[in-house]
């Protein structure tokens, strides 16, 4: 299902579920793009462990961080199951 067409995810940190090349791949898979670097066309930074400055950035620049739980519920349902 093309959950994130047209969105664009920024992942930083360690994710439980998800290699790096893995999210990136599961993210193009469902229609949306992983970026490597935050900005103000990011729309959503997904934090693991150990997340570094892209967590900070996102909060400064006003995007919206979901933890691992957050970016598997947008994944199978899109950002309206956010709410």
């Amino acid at each position: 299902p093309q959950t994130l067409a047209g969105l664009t995810l920024v992942v930083t940190g360690s994710l439980n579920d998800f290699t790096r090349d893995g999210v990136s791949e599961v993210i193009a898979l469902h229609g949306g793009k992983a970026a490597s670097s935050v900005s103000k066309k990011t729309d959503y930074v997904v934090v693991g462990d150990a997340p570094g400055s892209k967590a900070a950035k996102a909060e400064e620049l006003g995007v919206r961080v979901l933890n691992e739980s957050e970016f598997k519920t947008l994944l199978a349902k899109g950002p309206a199951a956010l709410g």
